[in-house]
């Protein structure tokens, strides 16, 4: 059925019961044993196989051999109900990765949307696709990774993916669900005064704006990233004064606007040099979203015919590389 190859589970314990003479319930352990891959028990198994394949007239050579094959079989092999399973879900996700690409990578990456590291292969994978990825943005985002419809570079609509707020580190999900519902319930932030006089302070505290500034979730309303982090403090002594206003209903003595608590200053520093701006993204997002600092550099290392890895496995497609 399978061409010769140990594929299940169940082949294995045929070939145990004829080669080497174990009963179903032997067979049975012998399974358990390559399923749980515990070698101590494989390594206890190995004389018994052996013993019972030269009862049964197998040559030595020949029973070293198959129980090696047997041995290997244990690092990948599973039973065949499973492999029915995952053959079904594989050709599920197959096809709606093939008929959905858009969809389907937004919910792989909400999958594991904090699992950084996978987040990382996954924004490889969407590029290699020809996916557009937008970067993070306190107006646009979702909590987790949404699909929004952009222009295509030639002028028709395409969907794209959208990297959702609740991805970035030490912001929680929970936390960046809130200023969604704020916005979608009062309308867009005006600007980063408003995003403070709106959202709760006890839902973001002073690590989570800084990753959302470093990660540039507010660069469209200013795109000094630097000045912003430098006013961190300010800006969150802000929020929290609009929120004890907001709780204390009282009106003001001379009848203005009690919620009216005037914008403070933000720092005048400048920005940060591109090195330094993408490290600190890289901080925040856990890898680099908007931009590579050899970015700048290859042009130069290009006319001096140096191969990045992606170039090389484009080039190389489906043959095996030969690294020398």
């Amino acid at each position: 059925e399978t061409q010769g190859i140990i594929v299940y589970q169940e082949q294995v314990m045929e070939i145990a019961r004829k080669m080497a003479g174990y009963s179903l319930g032997g067979a049975d352990l012998l399974r358990r044993a390559m399923g749980k891959k515990i070698q101590e028990a494989m390594d206890a198994e190995r004389p018994k196989f052996l013993a019972g394949a030269k009862e049964n007239g197998v040559g030595k050579e020949k029973a070293i051999e198959v129980w090696n094959l047997l041995d290997k079989f244990a690092n990948y092999g599973f039973n065949k109900s499973h492999a029915a399973a995952y053959g079904l879900v594989s050709y599920q996700t197959g096809w709606l990765k093939a008929n959905y690409p858009v969809e389907f990578m937004a919910s792989v990456m909400n999958l594991d949307i904090q699992i950084t590291d996978k987040l990382a292969v996954y924004k490889q994978e969407v590029e290699r696709s020809g996916i557009t990825l937008l970067p993070p943005d306190i107006n646009h985002s979702g909590a987790r990774f949404t699909v929004e419809e952009i222009t295509g570079e030639d002028g028709e609509p395409a969907l794209a993916i959208r990297y959702g707020l609740g991805a970035l580190k030490n912001v929680g999900i929970e936390a960046m669900a809130s200023i969604v519902r704020e916005r979608e319930e009062n309308g867009k932030f005006r600007d980063i005064f408003d995003v403070m006089a709106r959202v709760d302070p006890r839902q973001v505290n002073k690590r989570a704006l800084e990753n959302l500034i470093k990660a540039g979730a507010f660069d469209a309303m200013e795109g000094n990233r630097q000045r912003l982090c430098l006013s961190v403090d300010t800006l969150l002594s802000y929020a929290q004064a609009q929120a004890a206003d907001r709780n204390s209903n009282q009106v003001s003595l001379f009848g203005g606007d009690p919620d009216a608590v005037p914008p403070p200053r933000l720092s005048l520093s400048a920005d940060w040099q591109m090195v330094d701006r993408l490290g600190q993204e890289h901080a925040a997002v856990g890898f680099y979203l908007s931009g590579h600092p050899l970015d700048d550099h290859m042009p130069a290392l290009e006319r001096k015919k140096f191969f990045t890895l992606a170039r090389i496995e484009r080039m190389a497609g489906a043959k095996p590389l030969t690294v020398r």
